[in-house]
């Protein structure tokens, strides 16, 4: 019996390789002197972007009720919720903030992973941060590497998630947020290793949400801040998790994807500290589902020379794995009930660029989501495969209107603005946070917000989190 049990362990990959653990070497060590100065100051952008959004999701009822909870399930404690004055525990401010970067759908997404980045990693930075006392660089470097985390494991699952109906956000939070948390209450590597085996057991995220509006993908990141924040703490204490959650037998892969035939596990771990795909993220310049905004780019370049003109007919080209998610069924895409299912209307985002030539937030008010000439253009809206789609590196997207006066007009957009070389300069970035907080606060203390962001490496966590209470 013993050689046969001998015989077994030896059969196990080393502690030491496995993928969790190669990520938990990197991230125990990480100090920001080890970034690329253009990683640092993406980050900073994205950490901007993100607040901004937080602040804004006070003016919505989900914000509200979000906080709410919260209060009723820990009561007070030291740490802030962006926008509020109220004051939670860790783990309930990390909950509630991550409710509310999300929550607006207006935030950064890695393209090739097809992950929201900053949202998995940054709740539970800026909780766990304010209760420790840490240096803005030591966030920014937890941060980092929690969100390259999350953007290693979208990459290695290559779309496979949102195949089977998970929200890849709302899964690989969990183990980016246990990463971040491990790193800023200064665990080691093997300790590290454990908590993301822990989340490993906590990690999911249905997307049944798109079927009625429901809120539940806003909850994600932040239940994804909770649980890595839980892990981190567990850990440290001793608490023992597996050391393979992601390749190994029953683990992530094996469980949620039912299959590992389209897996790319070399990005999972391949150039680790070196090589850092944060700095590819994409920032949003609408506030819909990033897979719309090709489509949405073309219908807005075609808006002008339509002019006063009716439109006929529209199809709108998409990239095939996206049209179940934002086209279909079409029936209920043409008529969306609330903000939410706009957001993933390509039928209803398409129409409104065509005839309003914008899309923002005040496009997602129930006026805006009642105009009768947007709900009957959005009948006219047929989505189609984009035969000439760069998915997933660009959301690519391509607009034909069919017009009354006979004219045909087309336009097709490779590169999705905000990304790759259409990526938002720091000026549209501090922009877009400026207009957001608007929403929550005055100029005066958003100025103050922007200007310690982007000087974080310089000041403290709790010098920002001051500045983000209400008073």
């Amino acid at each position: 019996m013993a050689t046969d049990i001998n015989a077994a362990a030896a059969e196990r990959p080393a502690v030491a390789h496995s993928a969790a653990r190669q990520i938990a070497d990197v991230a125990a060590s990480l100090t920001l002197a080890d970034l690329p100065k253009p990683v640092i100051e993406r980050a900073k952008l994205h950490i901007l972007d993100a607040l901004g959004l937080g602040l804004a999701s006070n003016a919505y009822e989900y914000g509200q009720c979000t906080v709410a909870g919260a209060v009723a399930l820990g009561g007070s404690g030291p740490c802030s919720v962006i926008g509020r004055s109220e004051q939670l525990p860790a783990r309930d401010a990390a909950m509630a903030n991550g409710v509310l970067v999300h929550g607006l759908d207006f935030d950064d997404t890695h393209l090739a992973s097809i992950i929201h980045p900053t949202c998995t990693a940054l709740p539970v930075a800026l909780a766990i941060g304010e209760e420790q006392d840490s240096s803005g660089a030591d966030l920014l470097a937890a941060f980092v590497a929690g969100a390259e985390t999350g953007i290693r494991i979208g990459l290695a699952v290559n779309g496979g998630f949102h195949h089977v109906g998970y929200h890849a956000s709302g899964v690989v939070a969990h183990f980016a947020s246990a990463v971040t948390a491990g790193r800023l209450l200064g665990l080691d590597a093997a300790a590290i290793t454990s908590a993301q085996g822990i989340v490993g057991s906590t990690a999911a995220g249905i997307q049944v949400f798109l079927e009625e509006g429901a809120w539940t993908k806003r909850f994600h990141p932040g239940w994804g801040a909770v649980a890595g924040y839980t892990a981190a703490v567990l850990a440290r204490e001793g608490f023992k998790g597996p050391t393979r959650p992601y390749e190994g037998k029953f683990g992530l892969f094996d469980t949620h994807l039912h299959g590992t035939d389209t897996l790319k596990l070399d990005a999972l771990t391949g150039g680790l500290g070196t090589v850092w795909h944060f700095g590819e993220t994409a920032l949003k310049p609408y506030p819909v589902c990033h897979f719309i905004h090709g489509c949405a780019d073309a219908a807005l370049d075609l808006r002008a020379e339509i002019g006063d003109t009716p439109i006929v007919a529209v199809e709108a080209q998409l990239a095939q794995p996206t049209l179940h998610i934002i086209a279909e069924p079409a029936a209920a895409k043409e008529r969306p009930t609330n903000d939410y299912e706009a957001k993933f209307s390509a039928q209803f985002v398409v129409a409104y660029c065509l005839l309003h030539g914008r899309f923002g937030l005040p496009d997602l008010l129930p006026e805006a989501l009642a105009d009768p000439a947007v709900l009957d253009l959005a009948l006219r809206v047929k989505c189609v495969v984009d035969p000439d789609t760069a998915f997933p590196e660009f959301f690519s997207g391509g607009v034909t209107v069919r017009l009354a006066d006979g004219r045909t007009l087309s336009r097709h957009v490779r590169v999705n603005s905000g990304a790759g070389e259409r990526a938002m300069t720091p000026e549209a970035v501090a922009a877009k946070f400026m207009a957001s907080a608007s929403l929550a606060i005055g100029q005066e203390q958003a100025a103050a917000i922007r200007d310690a962001v982007l000087d974080l490496e310089n000041g403290t966590v709790r010098g920002l989190t001051a500045l983000l209470r209400a008073d």
